[in-house]
């Protein structure tokens, strides 16, 4: 059996539903034709039933003295019997002998339920059964007590220790019946075969979108190609109309983010050229100086020097945020991701803002707030947006925090942003032409919306009034931690 089910399991969907259609049509087909079958054998027998009960009625006393004369013979045997009657019309006796009339078509074998009658006759206790004459044909029996119609007592009258038996041959019957069956056996088997060839058409023309979609996954893993499309009409809403729209949604996806890592990889190459020009300048020209032995002045030497190291450090932090962002572009485990108190977060992202700007005055209004991220990242964030107001901030200026009811706000008073640079000021590399000569990756605030949007927020960056910029982070939370937060 489970040889059967594996060697059922590895042939093709088609073939399976093929299979199992005209398994459900055969075993339809078969219930229907059994059904019939025993109704129409029901119909005939009731028929064969209602013949023999209308033979019911008082036999002549004569007919019964010359059937005693036939007591253990066969009427069929004596040629001088007259017209033999297509009902089979005995009389048995309580020990079983059999006493056949003139015009009988022959003789039933009595059996003990025959018997019991002729011992107990009671008049409307009849018993019908299926049996045998005396030649091995089926027949219909019917046994009824023996009434007389006339003799030494007048009037109807039951004979004791005496049955009557009428019978009629199940031979047309069966035939019919057998007729029936073969005709019944026959249309199944056309049924079934109609419904496995239906079956695998209706297969191939519901799988035929399955196969569209194999093709293009097997080109797809063949060539790389995610600009491959299924068409689905628009008003289906079936299951395959489903999984094409999923599967091109998809290779949508895909190609999406695979634009946006090339977009990536050329952003930062670009990026990662000037720092790297200019260092490898600087070196060689270090290293010139000392293979011609003219060595470079003390101070520019020591120029040189700083020039490499800013470089150097701008050349690890532009990596650091690239894989802050690599890793950002990933999403957030779920591992990661606790109830943090924005507060404490907030506080030690100023203390790290303070040391960055001593010059700068850092206002703070911070109030309880409870969110679910992942507290580093949302701590790079909030560093990232404090490093920005400190950046573009005057000497001596004022930056406001401020933190109620889960809004975050940073307002510094520093030139501010154009209008037309507002929908840019989160793309990756993006960078303001009057910033581009600052120290930077252009990074800061694209890692900063990314984790924010993971955290379930929202962050903008507008002007305020009066100059400055006023940035704004809500994250969903409460001013109480849940229940479950340590």
């Amino acid at each position: 059996m489970i040889k059967v089910v594996r060697r059922f399991r590895s042939l093709p969907i088609r073939t399976r539903l093929a299979l199992l259609v005209a398994a459900a049509v055969a075993f339809g087909v078969a219930a229907v034709s059994v059904t019939c079958w025993f109704i129409v054998q029901g119909k005939l027998y009731q028929e064969i039933d209602n013949n023999l009960k209308a033979q019911k009625g008082p036999v002549s006393y004569g007919a019964v003295q010359r059937a005693g004369n036939n007591c253990g013979k066969d009427p069929k045997s004596s040629t001088d019997s007259p017209r033999r009657s297509e009902y089979y019309s005995q009389v048995v006796q309580a020990n079983g002998t059999v006493c056949a009339f003139d015009n009988s078509a022959g003789t039933v074998k009595v059996t003990s339920s025959d018997t019991d009658v002729a011992k107990s006759p009671k008049l409307g206790v009849d018993t019908l059964r299926s049996g045998t004459d005396s030649n091995g044909d089926a027949v219909r029996v019917l046994t009824m007590p023996l009434v007389v119609s006339d003799g030494p007592v007048s009037g109807p009258s039951v004979v004791p220790n005496a049955a009557l038996v009428v019978a009629l041959p199940l031979k047309g019957t069966q035939a019919t019946l057998n007729d029936l069956a073969l005709l019944l056996l026959l249309v199944s088997g056309i049924g079934v075969v109609g419904a496995g060839a239906a079956g695998l058409a209706v297969a191939r023309a519901g799988l035929r979108p399955v196969d569209k979609l194999t093709e293009a996954v097997e080109h797809v893993a063949r060539t790389e190609d995610l600009s491959v499309r299924i068409p689905v009409e628009e008003e289906s809403e079936d299951e395959i109309a489903r999984l094409s729209r999923s599967f091109n949604s998809m290779t949508a996806s895909l190609a999406s983010s695979r634009e946006l890592q090339q977009q990536l990889i050329a952003d930062a190459g670009h990026e990662l050229r000037t720092p790297l020009t200019s260092l490898r300048t600087n070196i060689e020209l270090l290293t010139r100086s000392e293979e011609m032995g003219r060595p470079i002045p003390p101070a520019d030497r020591k120029a040189l020097l700083v020039s490499v190291t800013a470089q150097m450090t701008e050349l690890a932090a532009l990596i650091g945020d690239l894989q802050t962002l690599s890793r950002s572009d990933a999403g957030t485990p779920t591992d990661r991701v606790q109830v943090i108190a924005l507060q404490d977060t907030v506080e030690a992202a100023l203390r790290r803002a303070r040391l960055r700007g001593p010059e700068l005055t850092i206002t703070a209004d911070v109030q309880p707030w409870f969110v679910r991220a992942e507290p580093s990242a949302l701590e790079r964030a909030i560093v990232n947006i404090l490093d920005n107001a400190v950046k573009f901030s005057p000497e001596g200026g004022t930056i406001d925090v401020t933190l109620k009811e889960g809004e975050l706000t940073v307002r510094d008073h520093g030139p501010g942003i154009p209008s037309d640079e507002l929908p840019h000021v989160f793309d990756r590399f993006w960078r303001s032409p009057s910033a581009r000569a600052l120290p930077g990756s252009g990074l800061g605030l694209s890692i900063v919306a990314r984790t924010v949007q993971q955290a379930g927020g929202e962050v903008s960056l507008t002007p305020a009034l009066g100059g400055g910029t006023v940035a704004s982070i809500r994250v969903p939370g409460a001013p109480t931690p849940p229940p479950e937060a340590p």
